[in-house]
């Protein structure tokens, strides 16, 4: 049923990619409540009178970009490391991350949604694996976030029980106990995840990768969310060094670690996926196994390059992640699509990815690692209304290609960037939160995080 309670909104005059069907060069876009009802070619031919009218022209309509993994606490300690690998990076990171509290994470989601919002995100995850003791409630103030800011969330409750004295990474005073972590996502789900068609918020579990945690904890953590029928979501394969832990640690490549642990599936996107083999990515399409592909977090850190052609090709379904600022720095989702295009066209060719493919992965590809393909993802009668509209008049008009000018260099400004029918980006400016006071929220979080240091 659609929310009566939001104005009828009618697009016009904008050249329309809905990602699943024809472009229409000069069309309309008809929004009723939450849900799209119209998309085609020409004016809206019944528009009502009392709708809202935007005017398209110059514009390009798209989906709402989808973020398929991200850190939002990150927003706080942005800049550790810089020419760190992964693992120098996260053992540089630990210690500040451990003295975060409701109110750090509460600032930094704040910052990091907005960017999110104010570059034609309107769906995101964020893996938060890090609860300190007697600092609050870290969860519910990210989702306290994502609602002041009004983007639809997918809060993934992450853990670690595999501390340095057990052989992980992370130090022993950042880890939780097993059945304290099972019994705390489970309470997350009870009160937060919502499966209901054009939900705004839904929990995934998600232990945090094979050198912080234990494959009981994958387990059971995998027995919990299917119980519950919520989706799996964790690391995987994301540098050299992972590799080496898995084999000296389990006599396997990461890949079919998670195999062996039931970790592969329909239910269960994965992120990162930079070192697969041939066998890995076949497992991936037969299972359809997910992949987050965050190529500017990969580039800035030295892991590589993930196999997004070959995936693909393999018919395996592949979303684009920001992943936590901290590792990629000011990044944007939008610029992610050009990332992810220019770095698999460097390693195969300049047929490896096209523009318009790698728009799909910004949308309908995050839509299915999230199981929620049927919802967004695409600009169709019945889906919800998660629509962008970028400017591409101006500088951009030199450029005939709608697609090619969104993915080939900066990202164009937003005219309109709607969320179940709300409008959360007008003109480029934030309509649900203030911009300023979002990047003060996130500056603010990153000194009270860096001041418990000194």
């Amino acid at each position: 049923m659609t929310d009566r309670a939001l104005p009828r909104v009618v697009i016009e005059n904008a050249y329309i990619v809905p990602v699943a069907g024809p472009e229409i060069p000069a069309g309309h876009i008809l929004v009723e409540g939450d849900r799209i009802t119209a998309v085609g070619p020409g004016p809206a031919p019944a528009a009502p009178a009392e709708a809202v009218r935007v005017d398209g022209s110059g514009c390009l309509a798209t989906p709402g970009l989808v973020n398929a993994h991200h850190h939002l606490y990150q927003w706080a300690t942005q800049g550790l490391a810089p020419d760190g690998t992964l693992f120098e990076w996260l053992v540089a990171s630990y210690p500040l991350w451990a003295r975060m509290d409701a109110e750090v994470v509460n600032g930094a989601a704040t910052a990091g949604l907005a960017w999110l919002a104010a570059s034609g995100c309107t769906t995101t995850t964020d893996h938060h694996y890090i609860f300190p003791k007697g600092r609050g409630d870290l969860f519910d103030a990210e989702i306290e976030a994502a609602r002041e800011v009004g983007l639809r969330f997918h809060p993934c409750r992450g853990s670690m029980d595999r501390g340095r004295s057990h052989g992980g990474l992370p130090p022993d005073e950042i880890v939780e106990d097993i059945d304290e972590i099972l019994a705390a996502t489970e309470d997350a789900i009870g009160k937060y995840h919502d499966p209901s068609f054009g939900s705004m918020l839904r929990v995934a579990v998600a232990p945090c990768s094979p050198f912080s945690v234990s494959g009981a904890l994958m387990v059971r953590s995998a027995e919990l969310a299917r119980s519950h029928g919520v989706r799996l979501h964790t690391h995987i394969a994301e540098s050299r060094d992972e590799d080496e832990h898995c084999l000296e640690r389990f006599g396997v490549l990461p890949v079919e670690y998670l195999d062996r642990l039931g970790w592969l599936g329909p239910d269960v996107w994965l992120a990162h996926c930079v070192h697969l083999t041939d066998k890995d990515i076949r497992r991936f399409a037969e299972t359809g196994t997910g992949t987050a592909h965050c190529p500017s977090s990969n580039g800035r850190l030295g892991s590589g390059v993930a196999r997004v052609r070959d995936l693909l090709r393999a018919g395996a379904p592949v979303g684009l992640g920001v992943d936590g600022t901290a590792s990629s720095e000011m990044t944007t989702l939008a610029g992610e699509i050009r990332t992810a295009m220019l770095t698999q066209r460097a390693l195969h060719g300049p047929d490896a990815l096209t523009a318009r493919q790698a728009l799909e992965l910004a949308t309908l590809g995050g839509a299915r690692c999230l199981g929620r393909e049927a919802e967004i993802g695409t600009l169709e009668p019945g889906k919800l209304a998660d629509i962008a509209l970028w400017r591409l008049d101006g500088f951009f008009a030199a450029i005939d290609d709608p697609v090619v000018a969104l993915a080939y260099g900066a990202t164009p400004p937003l005219a309109r960037l709607m969320v179940g029918g709300r409008t959360v980006v007008e003109d480029g400016e934030l309509r649900t939160v203030s911009g300023a006071e979002a990047a003060r929220a996130g500056a603010a979080a990153h000194r009270r995080l860096t001041a418990a240091l000194t």
